[in-house]
């Protein structure tokens, strides 16, 4: 295993910790673009799961600009994160490596969901919620299309 195998794996779980559908959100819309990945990832196969993931990756866009959503790093938005890094993590992996993939994007998002936690909240005292949070909208999709589209290959005939 070398770790520059696995980097897809580790910048998606980066993804992952600031938002937690994003990651598998991007790999549905590459399925559907007619993209393969090169670890299984059957689940996101089934049109119910693909399209599931396209409409909680868009929900969760504006969900996080509410007064009332709850901080990232609560029992269920870390527990959102570990599943989608998770599968994104694998899916992007070697086949073969797909649990090293799981487990790196998981240790990667976790603890970087409180850093992204922190950069939001100086954010958001200074140019507010909304603001604040439809930047890191433009950063954190941008970074999971970028990932997914260069860890990704167009299928074969």
């Amino acid at each position: 295993m070398k770790i520059r195998s696995l980097l897809s794996s580790v910048l998606i779980g980066a993804v992952a910790s600031a938002r937690s559908m994003t990651p598998m959100a991007t790999i549905a819309a590459a399925r559907l673009a007619g993209r393969r990945t090169t670890g299984e990832l059957v689940l996101l196969d089934h049109p119910v799961f693909k399209f599931g993931a396209l409409a909680m990756g868009v929900g969760e866009l504006f969900g996080d600009k509410m007064k009332s959503a709850p901080d990232r790093t609560v029992f269920l938005g870390l527990l959102a994160r570990v599943a989608s890094a998770g599968i994104a993590g694998a899916a992007l992996a070697p086949r073969g490596e797909e649990q090293a993939g799981a487990a790196l994007a998981v240790a990667t998002a976790v603890p970087l969901a409180y850093l992204t936690l922190a950069g939001r909240k100086q954010a958001m005292a200074r140019i507010g919620q909304t603001r604040s949070g439809l930047i890191e909208d433009a950063l954190i999709v941008a970074a999971g299309i970028t990932v997914v589209a260069l860890a990704t290959r167009p299928k074969r005939g």
